[in-house]
């Protein structure tokens, strides 16, 4: 071989070295450089995890050019109970949490004024409502041990039962499952038996007989199999029973430690308009579990006008004696009830 060829062949090796290395490196730019874990309480095929967190996710790997992956883990698949969840992401056992603000009764009671009775009017207003209440009141109070993703609140509850409830009568003795403490105060005040237990735990406890009822919105009623394991829903016209309020919040930490050019990927996606992006995404989703229930059906009680005034009479006591506690509490009830009404009221009328 010539001293020629000898040389052409090291070169041509050399550069075949080069390109391997370089498409080694190209591989390794492609892999990301923040993992987060995303742990919420629901299984992955629930409206919410399909329709919302995931939605969110894929959003922020894409916009992050690859450079965030968020590893996703329904039904508690990290551990622990769901009312865990928040002190999940405070202490870094999980990243990134979604969550209910009652499961821990009494730690975020700000919010709670969004959940009394006959107070929302649709979820999409209401979750602009609480975005905006939560930055005038919570975030630097209720909420300061997190990074506040998203808060918002899901469509109109209604009561699904083994037997029927139209009258305030009928709730005499019924055992029931109501998802916070305002609706368990709500429902002791109007004769009902609350019994306090995270959503997983509804489909075994109604087909046990542990309960006799539910309150949650259609949403959730499919992947829980509510529809089936009961046979009667009551539904309170164009006025809402009650609704629940969501907390997606990240780990304080993990977001300091976040580049700014990611966090700016984050709150791109994140705060009111995702809010309420969330909350009217979960009120579109009822209508497979109302279509489910009345094609199996089952009988759908909606309540009279004059039969919801008596609900919204007898339930306004516990809605005074929140904001009699919250003022007791220096937490300004009084105050917390008008302004949340005022901001649900302009969002409605938009």
């Amino acid at each position: 071989m010539t001293k020629s060829r000898r040389s052409i062949l090291l070169y041509a090796r050399a550069a075949a070295v080069s390109a391997l290395a370089l498409s080694v490196t190209a591989t390794s730019a492609l892999a990301a450089d923040i993992t987060l874990r995303m742990h919420q309480f629901l299984p992955a095929q629930a409206s919410v995890p399909k329709n919302i967190l995931d939605v969110w996710a894929d959003k922020i790997e894409t916009e992050s050019d690859g450079r965030i992956e968020i590893q996703r883990y329904p039904s508690m698949q990290l551990g622990g109970k769901p009312p865990q969840l928040i002190d999940q992401a405070v202490d870094g056992i999980a990243d990134i949490v979604w969550t209910v603000s009652g499961y821990t009764p009494g730690r975020f009671p700000r919010a709670e004024v969004f959940e009394l009775p006959f107070t929302m009017t649709n979820a999409e207003a209401v979750s602009r409502a609480y975005w905006e209440l939560a930055e005038e009141t919570m975030m630097d109070t209720d909420f300061k041990q997190f990074k506040v993703l998203g808060l918002w609140v899901h469509g109109p509850g209604l009561i699904h039962s083994a037997k029927p409830i139209s009258s305030l009568e009928d709730l005499n003795g019924v055992k029931l499952r109501a998802p916070t403490r305002v609706t368990n105060t709500m429902f002791q005040s109007l004769g009902a038996t609350p019994v306090g237990m995270p959503i997983p735990a509804v489909p075994e406890a109604l087909s046990k007989g542990v309960i006799d009822a539910t309150v949650i919105p259609w949403e959730v009623t499919v992947p829980l199999k509510v529809n089936e394991l009961v046979s009667n829903h009551t539904t309170f016209g164009d006025s809402s029973l009650y609704t629940t309020t969501f907390i997606f919040a990240m780990n304080r930490a993990r977001w300091d430690a976040l580049p700014d050019d990611l966090k700016a990927v984050i709150d791109a996606n994140s705060g009111v308009e995702f809010s309420a992006f969330a909350g009217r995404q979960m009120q579109a989703d009822d209508a497979p579990g109302l279509k489910q229930a009345t094609e199996r059906g089952n009988n759908i009680i909606s309540l009279s006008e004059s039969q919801v005034d008596e609900w919204k009479a007898a339930s306004a006591p516990s809605t005074e004696a929140w904001v009699a506690e919250m003022d007791g509490k220096g937490l300004d009830g009084t105050g917390l009830r008008a302004r949340a009404l005022e901001l649900i009221a302009k969002h409605t009328s938009e």
